[in-house]
């Protein structure tokens, strides 16, 4: 591609979704634009063909609307231009939902990058970016990462780490707790919650906890009061104030994570800390397959080992992914 490239995001209105898209994005080190998506009611359907049909209308419209605007600058001097839509060059897009579209934008004359499985129509996309633990069947445009994308780049990490002096005078060792909650039903179990607490407490000198918006109001408030009084911050999801949750990634001695969560077991292998899975094995199919393949990878063991850990090297796929972006759809 030249320098009339045109890239964009197709970002999905879930955060853990978009973050997939969005996290090769920023490291191309090339300008792009954030298509946000609204999803109607046909996007609930498994829609096989390519389309905007699963958009609300004010959806669509934003999508022509980004087409339309740009420079003319090709038009002979002393015409009226004739305004047509400048479609992407390339399109990252991540979900089920959003591949529809992406694949109406490759007839477009896009080149098409998709994280997560797409439903229909795989042979579509030029590059399609699936999680070892989905298990696809090896094809020329599938490239396989550990765990997922995500936007917790070194970079981030780095300016997190010297945001937050206060969090880097703890008492070592910092340990993080990342709390998600159940992939299916209403918050984490209360009792759950804090016996992952009672299993950091002794080898920890502080603990960084965050809630996320799944484990739930009681589970949070259980924590709080577990913590009360042991150095360290408690980020309940929703607070007030600054979210400190890179600036624990950055500042943890050890991260312990609940198995629930696809993005924050993925954003934690970023560090070079020991990362230990907490919680019950979720129900979910999906979710297990993480669980093994982090743990057969040795980039995570069980939080029953904790605090005793193989050390491990930092795995940065989302910087592995917009490297081979960017060599094959970019010129490198």
């Amino acid at each position: 591609m030249s320098g009339e490239e045109r890239i964009w995001v197709l970002a999905d209105p879930r955060a853990g979704t978009a973050a997939q898209a969005l996290g090769i994005a920023e490291r191309l080190d090339r300008p792009f634009r954030t298509i946000h998506l609204e999803w109607g009611l046909l996007a609930r359907l498994p829609l096989p063909w390519p389309g905007l049909a699963g958009l609300t209308r004010t959806s669509r419209e934003g999508l022509w609307r980004a087409a339309l605007e740009g420079p003319w600058s090709r038009v002979p001097p002393g015409t009226i231009p004739r305004i047509v839509p400048e479609w992407p060059s390339l399109v990252i897009g991540a979900g089920r939902r959003s591949a529809p579209v992406s694949r109406w934008l490759r007839r477009k004359g896009a080149r098409t990058v998709h994280c997560m499985r797409p439903g229909a129509g795989a042979g579509d996309f030029d590059l399609l970016v699936i999680g070892r633990h989905d298990r696809a069947a090896p094809a020329p445009n599938i490239l396989t990462v550990l765990g997922a994308t995500h936007r917790i780049s070194p970079a981030v990490l780095e300016a997190a780490r010297v945001s937050r002096p206060d969090l880097a005078a703890l008492p070592r060792p910092r340990v993080a707790v990342l709390l998600g909650g159940a992939v299916r039903g209403e918050g984490m179990d209360p009792a759950e919650a804090t016996a992952i607490i009672d299993r950091v407490l002794p080898g920890a000198g502080s603990v960084l906890a965050t809630t996320s918006r799944r484990t739930g109001v009681a589970a949070g408030r259980a924590v709080a009061a577990r913590l009360s009084g042991v150095p360290g911050l408690l980020h309940r999801w929703g607070g007030e104030g600054p979210n400190p949750y890179a600036a624990f990634l950055a500042l943890a001695d050890a991260v312990v994570v609940t198995g629930d969560s696809v993005s924050m077991l993925s954003e934690a292998l970023t560090t070079a800390a020991p990362v230990f899975i907490a919680g019950t094995p979720p129900d979910a199919p999906r979710h297990r397959a993480l669980r093994d393949s982090l743990i057969a990878a040795g980039q995570a063991v069980p939080l029953e080992s904790f605090p005793e850990s193989p050390p491990r090297a930092p795995l940065d796929e989302s910087g592995r992914v917009a490297a081979i972006v960017r060599d094959r759809f970019l010129g490198g």
